[in-house]
């Protein structure tokens, strides 16, 4: 994972402290960074390539899928039915 969003996200907040608590600024930026990948590693999140990946594995089930259910539904008509299964 790029870790870089995060740094700069600390930067600023760290950044934003006021002028009084200046000197604990690297303290401050270290353990925003910290909470920040904390809270980032309890979610559940996934790569954007990981993401695409199951998209297209998504994509090609949906498409089998209705493929399978068109022939069900020309299987279903009773018309369809081939003469040796038909009775007289």
């Amino acid at each position: 994972m790029d870790f870089r969003p995060l740094d700069d996200l600390a930067k600023k907040l760290a950044a934003a402290v006021p002028d009084g608590l200046q000197h604990l600024r690297a303290d401050l930026e270290k353990n925003f960074r910290s909470v920040l990948q904390s809270g980032l590693a309890k979610l559940d999140l996934v790569t954007r390539q990981e993401f695409d990946v199951q998209a297209g594995v998504l994509k090609r089930t949906r498409e089998k899928l209705e493929q399978l259910d068109a022939r069900l539904a020309e299987l279903e008509r009773p018309d369809s039915i081939p003469t040796s299964v038909k009775k007289n």
